[in-house]
């Protein structure tokens, strides 16, 4: 058999996915029921069910289903019904109705032929002096002021993450991470050859023993970490514990990459406040202003600043001129400013409608966050509720995507917040607790 065949197979799970006669929320059958139906090898039929959960198509867990995804929608056919019809509490892109015409308004004169002679010339990772100042500025926090001429740029928060593992860990080195994790730095470690070591958590996030006990059993090289509203337990380290962490990275001599890109919904100092020689931190525009308006920004120490320019210059990772200079724009006018100052405002509002109609369910949450963790009722699973929420248009992602070990996921769901509108995001939340007060046996009945 070629050993392109699994991706024939996966094309026609998709095929049958947009022509609906798989749905959202059906159940594949067990990974060897599948190589027997399709007369092929179960090693060909794993590759196919993981090129599924590549592509987003399904969700689940060995020993508990494979089920199609709420999100299949997404890249492989145009639903007939309005985008908006669509409830997506999966992605965690805040949108606020104003914004466009805010973010128009700064921009305007960047197509004039001499902004635009300058913005589309060819870029480095170090950008210019002004936009690089300009970072600085606005990336400063209480009791932090990065240096403009340590700033390097990418464009996007992907990518950052990429060009600072790529330059902190070896092929085959190991990396420390939350056991709970922002997911796509899974599939980043997986290309770069690097091990993603899961570290237990307590309620204020990585324990500095987990952190030990990791780096006894293998060297550690790094450190990946989201000390504020961390994604996906909205958790903010607090400062003893900040204390704590740091003390043992200085023993243990390890860097720590940290993700601040849900920092701007707080006022918490990265790390780097406390130990700039230790930390790299990592931010983007993404969140703050929109996804098509990307553009990443990397803080290192002093000596670690050459390496991570090679990292990024050779992953292809830099910035274009187009986005170095509608960055330079957006933030030097206030634009980025306000747009955080109402996005705050809006998370907020948001978490307020979260914990009034989902009062009585178990939910971890930072009233700053633009997420939340719901823990289901025992009488739920993960994958199950994912799929009963894809049957009423609502996409939401399961513990297992955030998991950094297989099978070690709890069982609970993340309700990403700031995507719909205020009025959707009130429509689904009032849908999944009645999903929640269901049995799943009387949720299926009713199909």
């Amino acid at each position: 058999m070629s050993k392109f065949e699994y991706l024939r197979l996966a094309d026609t799970i998709v095929a049958e996915i947009a022509s609906g006669a798989l749905k959202p929320g059906d159940r594949l059958p067990p990974q060897r029921g599948f190589a027997y139906e399709r007369k092929i090898a179960v090693s060909t039929a794993s590759r196919v069910y993981t090129e599924l959960l590549r592509r987003g198509l399904v969700v689940g867990e060995v020993g508990r289903g494979t089920f199609i995804s709420g999100d299949v929608r997404r890249g492989i056919t145009p639903s007939p019904e309005a985008h908006g019809a669509r409830i997506d509490m999966e992605f965690n892109y805040p949108l606020l109705p104003q914004q466009a015409a805010m973010i128009a308004k700064s921009l305007e004169g960047l197509d004039r032929v001499d902004a635009l002679e300058a913005a589309l010339r060819p870029s480095t990772s170090a950008g210019t002096q002004a936009v690089r100042q300009v970072s600085a500025t606005f990336l400063a926090r209480k009791d932090w002021s990065p240096s403009a001429e340590r700033i390097v740029f990418t464009a996007n928060g992907r990518q950052c993450i990429a060009a600072a593992l790529a330059a902190m860990v070896p092929p085959g080195g190991r990396c420390g991470v939350e056991a709970l994790t922002y997911p796509f730095i899974k599939g980043i470690a997986a290309r770069l050859g690097v091990t993603l070591v899961p570290l237990a958590m307590d309620e204020h996030g990585v324990r500095p023993d987990a952190v030990q006990k990791a780096h006894r059993e293998a060297r550690l090289s790094a450190l990946y970490l989201q000390p504020t509203i961390q994604n996906p337990l909205g958790i903010t380290m607090p400062a003893a514990r900040r204390a704590d962490l740091l003390r043992v990275v200085e023993k243990l001599d390890l860097t720590i990459i940290e993700d601040a890109v849900y920092g701007f919904l707080d006022d918490e100092a990265p790390l780097a406040a406390l130990s700039p020689d230790r930390c790299i931190v990592l931010d983007s525009l993404s969140k703050k202003v929109a996804p098509g308006l990307a553009l990443g920004f990397i803080v290192p120490p002093p000596q670690l600043r050459e390496i991570i320019m090679a990292s990024v210059r050779s992953g292809g990772w830099t910035a274009s001129g187009y986005a170095l200079a509608a960055g330079q724009r957006l933030m030097g006018d206030g634009t980025v400013s306000e747009l955080t100052r109402l996005k705050r405002i809006d998370a907020a509002r948001r978490q307020q409608m979260a914990a009034k109609l989902l009062t009585g369910f178990e939910i971890q949450a930072n009233a700053k966050a633009y997420h939340l963790w719901l823990t289901l009722p025992s009488h739920w699973r993960s994958q199950t509720f994912v799929a009963a929420a894809a049957r009423r248009d609502i996409a939401l992602t399961p513990s297992t995507t955030f998991a950094v070990t297989p099978g070690h996921a709890p069982n609970a769901v993340r309700l990403a917040l700031g995507a719909p509108t205020l009025e959707q995001l009130e429509t689904g939340l009032r849908a999944l607790s009645g999903i929640l007060i269901a049995k799943e046996e009387d949720f299926d009945s009713t199909e």
